[in-house]
């Protein structure tokens, strides 16, 4: 259970790791957004601002939301966001409820490992319904990855359905942080580069 907000997650232990098995649904709203003309009265949202997909897929956030630039519950993570570097402190909680933290790159390279390698972990990662096409997965490990979508700078809305992306708190360079994908379209699990300002899911780690 968050203490924050009394919101219950399903847990999952998958080889040495124990994860949640749902995506965050904290309502972190502290911080205004902006970006070039656009701005929000939130750092995180719900896909197409629909709070029903709140409820389905858990909030989207910013990078500096995930990692809880202002500091509101730890330090470890300060400072880090968009058109900047940072030396965070690891692990780092971010938004995850306490006992719990924002994965590392390297402890997604893990969970590949624990389900069989990249090259199919998408396939065992994903649900069994909800993705487009024939992209669902199996559920083998019982982690559920939905297609929750991103939201972009500008404010819109894209690829629920078609893929899903968890922010890690591995720093790539000023612009971009490394996040978890799956995609509709095969079978694997890709570590890239995406832009801090884009809105993505947020799975949390036991410390």
């Amino acid at each position: 259970m968050d203490s924050r907000d009394g919101q219950t997650y399903q847990t999952v232990t998958i080889g040495t790791q124990t994860w949640m098995a749902q995506n965050l649904n904290y309502a972190y709203t502290d911080v205004p957004y902006k970006n070039g003309d656009y701005t929000s009265d939130s750092t995180s949202w719900c896909y197409n601002d629909d709070a029903s997909n709140c409820s389905k897929y858990g909030r989207l956030y910013t990078w500096a939301a995930a990692m809880d630039s202002v500091g509101t519950w730890s330090t470890n993570g300060k400072g880090c966001g968009y058109n900047k570097t940072c030396s965070p402190t690891y692990p780092v909680r971010g938004v995850c409820p306490k006992g719990w933290h924002l994965p590392t790159e390297e402890e997604f390279e893990t969970l590949f490992t624990a389900v069989g390698g990249q090259s199919t972990a998408g396939k065992v990662l994903k649900s069994t319904s909800g993705w487009n096409s024939s992209g669902n997965g199996t559920d083998a490990f019982a982690f559920s990855a939905l297609p929750a979508g991103d939201r972009y700078d500008d404010g819109d809305y894209d690829g629920e359905g078609n893929g899903e992306s968890f922010w890690s708190s591995t720093e790539d360079d000023s612009d971009y942080a490394y996040s978890m994908d799956l995609f509709y379209i095969n079978d694997f699990a890709f570590l890239n580069g995406n832009y801090k300002y884009y809105g993505s899911s947020v799975r949390c780690l036991k410390d």
